[in-house]
């Protein structure tokens, strides 16, 4: 379960990296066309595996997969 989460992780860290590679690239450079829709599919793809990481953890938890373990309480 860790290995799911941490790929998905590492999905959502990498397509953020993308996005802000293809918004720096090509700044000042003569083709500005391609820029913005790369761009935009990189941050599509972020938020798409977010969305799928929250839906998978959800989904987890309803199965008894996952259990929430919450913080110790002092007395």
């Amino acid at each position: 379960m860790k290995t799911v989460f941490l790929l998905a992780f590492i999905g959502i860290i990498g397509a953020l990296g993308a996005a802000g590679l293809f918004m720096l690239k090509n700044s000042s450079g003569s083709d500005k066309s391609k820029r913005g829709p790369n761009m935009a599919r990189a941050l599509a793809l972020r938020v798409g595996i977010s969305v799928a990481l929250f839906l998978f953890i959800l989904f987890s938890y309803l199965m008894g997969w996952i259990e929430p373990s919450g913080l110790p309480m002092r007395q």
